[in-house]
């Protein structure tokens, strides 16, 4: 199974958000190249990176940043937040970034993560971020008044190579992931599932490890305030 570490960027620096909150947000000195630095020399392969203001704006606001973290430590990357067009999926893409992540606008839009699904084959990964069992959007800030699983069977033959679950209420909170909602996403997608939200404690990524079609986990507050050591997590990878 693969670990995620998590790097969210905001005004350049590595943040980390409370149930998406962007008030209620924690800054960190360390920057996000040194934090990818940090990772890859822990033996991490896979990097899950949100471009927070990207997910404000909806434009590549920290394209720059993401593409010295790939060229520099050859890591495999997701990266989702605020791409809303085939020209931004391109740009990431010419960076070297592994997959892109579509939420709001795919959400939307079916068509354009048809479109997307079909031009960029393995390269497009659908992130669903729910609240409640409904679909939220632009930043976590609007209901799309869509039900999760039922989004999903719409969606599901469309070609999307990975899928991405994030628990809102769970977000940022430490309080474990929601498994149970997550199987159930899993048990209907026709892609392998990465889950996300909550992670707490190595507890956590061995739990991840027994359920059906996941293929891998995001951790991100717990690694940053130090409820988990990188070193611990690093031993989970083998």
């Amino acid at each position: 199974m693969k670990i995620f570490p998590a790097i969210d960027i905001k005004d350049k620096k590595c943040v980390r958000l409370v149930k998406g909150d962007f008030d209620n947000k924690t800054e960190y000195e360390i920057s996000p190249i040194e934090q990818a630095g940090k990772f890859k020399d822990q033996g991490f392969k896979n990097l899950h990176i949100v471009d927070l203001d990207g997910a404000l704006t909806g434009v590549t606001v920290n394209l720059d940043i993401i593409k010295d973290i790939v060229g520099k430590f050859n890591l495999n990357v997701e990266v989702g937040g605020g791409i809303r067009s085939i020209d931004s999926i391109i740009e990431y893409i010419d960076v070297g970034v592994e997959k892109v992540i579509l939420g709001s606008a795919a959400i939307k839009d079916k068509n354009f993560l048809k479109e997307a699904c079909v031009k960029f084959p393995d390269k497009i990964a659908l992130g669903l971020d729910a609240k409640d069992g409904y679909l939220s959007v632009s930043g976590w800030k609007e209901n799309s008044n869509q039900l999760t699983l039922n989004y999903l069977k719409e969606v599901n033959d469309y070609g999307v190579s990975r899928l991405i679950y994030t628990d809102i209420n769970r977000d940022g909170m430490k309080q474990s992931p929601n498994f149970d909602e997550t199987s159930r996403v899993a048990d209907v997608s026709n892609c392998p599932v990465i889950i996300s939200g909550g992670v707490s404690s190595i507890d956590d990524i061995k739990k991840a490890k027994t359920l059906r079609n996941i293929e891998g986990i995001i951790v991100g507050k717990a690694i940053y305030d130090g409820d988990i050591k990188l070193t611990d997590l690093a031993k989970e990878l083998n």
